[in-house]
């Protein structure tokens, strides 16, 4: 069986003015289905821009990024559009919509989905209540603390059934205890829903948690541990 991730060969190269800038230098990389992996580096190692590449937000200078085997490269725009939304993504800062309130946004990508009403709000509370937001649901975000938005974010990154979430930083706009309470979920997620989970860091504590953790330096993959 193919790898669920594997990215071969991987280089990213902007131009800074007229100088070259390699953001990612030749990352060979295999996730298997259930892993939950760690990458590990400072700022500007070039984590996030990884991580764009595998969720088909960016496109390589050179190499490829397979998805379940399929080459990224190969597909159109609406295969394109069709793989992200089977794509869950988590960020730093939770992108949720103000005037919406915490179901609504959970709801909001099966709706572009094209999922029903009523389903879209069984499934989106269903989510929140698997997050610990039950009696939050019709909040806004305003109302929210910063550990309850990111448990949305993550109920809405899981609405279309994804093949597996990628995390950017999910921690490192909450404080330490809440930041704990949310890896803990995620950690649950992997363990007990069997979800594919990259999770990009600049925490040791948290990359010491996963089940594997690979460390990215000046856009080269330099040392892999397994917890």
């Amino acid at each position: 069986m193919a790898p669920i991730i594997e990215t071969i060969g991987l280089r990213k190269t902007y131009m800074l003015g007229r100088v070259p800038v390699d953001a990612l230098r030749g990352v060979n990389l295999k996730v298997e289905k259930d892993d939950f992996l760690a990458i590990l580096g400072p700022s500007g190692s070039g984590k996030s821009t990884l991580l764009n590449m595998i969720g088909a937000l960016d496109k390589p200078t050179e190499g490829r990024v397979l998805i379940e085997g399929i080459d990224v490269s190969k597909l159109n725009d609406d295969q394109l559009a069709d793989l992200r939304r089977r794509v869950g993504f988590v960020f730093q800062f939770f992108n949720l919509i103000p005037r919406f309130n915490a179901r609504e946004n959970v709801e909001l990508p099966m709706a572009i989905a094209g999922l029903g009403k009523d389903e879209r709000r069984r499934q989106a509370e269903s989510l929140l209540e698997s997050v610990g937001l039950k009696e939050r649901m019709d909040h806004k975000s305003a109302e929210l603390s910063g550990g309850e938005r990111q448990r949305v974010a993550i109920a809405r990154a899981l609405a279309n059934n994804p093949s597996f979430l990628l995390m950017d930083e999910p921690t490192g706009n909450i404080d330490s205890k809440t930041a704990n309470e949310i890896f803990e979920l995620v950690k649950k997620l992997n363990e007990d829903k069997g979800i594919t989970i990259i999770i990009v860091t600049h925490d040791q504590r948290i990359a010491a948690r996963t089940k594997r953790a690979l460390q990215l330096l000046d856009g080269s993959l330099i040392q892999e541990k397994v917890n």
